[in-house]
């Protein structure tokens, strides 16, 4: 039997995976806030039912089936969180939570309705896809993470990070959400940015900066300076 807890699992690796990480027990115990034993309690359940297996390095990895669950739960979260958006007007940032909860109730046939009537070609309301949303492919389409962005070179935002609702919903407070324009003025000595938006210049940290995706025609990276310098 698939209970919501599994299904919470299989989604949490594979989203996991997804990110480039390597999923072990304590990835798992931070993705979904739960303690070791808990972890631990619910990995011998999911290779007891032909779920997961556990790599002699400790590694989590998902079996076809649990693979064929997880991209399922993803799709519909999906789905769920543009029907809150397009259809009932909900707030970006709320939507994550929302559906977090209802994707473990859409029966199959209502998915099919929801894929119809929405389609799968456009993206969530934080700007991402059903799945294939690695940073490695993100890079490969050209968008870099905003804590890369040149000074001075204007980017439009095109996903955000929807795991925190409360760092969605203070971004959108500060004019950054997905689709708006942004203009890095400085970089400061505390790590934070300082950058214009359509509401005005706002002080953004580094670490929410990594979060949030953007277009750009030129990035501040490393690798870009070593290869200037040489």
């Amino acid at each position: 039997m698939i209970t919501v807890s599994k299904e919470d699992y299989l989604k949490a690796i594979f989203e996991a995976e997804d990110q480039g990480e390597a999923v072990i027990s304590a990835t798992l115990a931070a993705w979904l806030k739960v303690s070791p034993p808990a972890v631990t309690m619910a990995l011998r359940r999911l290779k007891r039912d032909g779920l997961v297996v556990v790599r002699r390095n400790r590694r989590v990895v998902l079996t076809c089936e649990g693979r064929r669950i997880a991209e399922r739960l993803a799709t519909r979260h999906y789905l769920i969180e543009r029907m809150l958006t397009e259809v009932f007007g909900m707030p970006w940032y709320h939507t994550h939570d929302e559906a977090e909860k209802l994707e473990h109730a859409v029966s199959s046939e209502f998915e099919a309705l929801l894929a119809k009537k929405l389609g799968k070609d456009r993206p969530c309301p934080h700007g991402n896809l059903a799945t294939g949303n690695s940073p490695a492919l993100k890079r490969k389409l050209g968008l870099r993470p905003l804590s890369e962005v040149a000074l001075g070179n204007p980017s439009t935002v095109i996903s955000i990070d929807e795991r925190d609702s409360d760092l969605g919903g203070l971004l959108e407070k500060r004019g950054i959400r997905p689709g708006s324009k942004l203009l890095l003025r400085e970089r400061n000595h505390d790590q934070t940015l300082s950058l214009e938006t359509a509401d005005g210049v706002v002080i953004l940290g580094g670490t929410a900066a990594e979060r949030i995706w953007v277009s750009s025609a030129a990035v501040r990276t490393s690798t870009r300076k070593q290869v200037n310098r040489s």
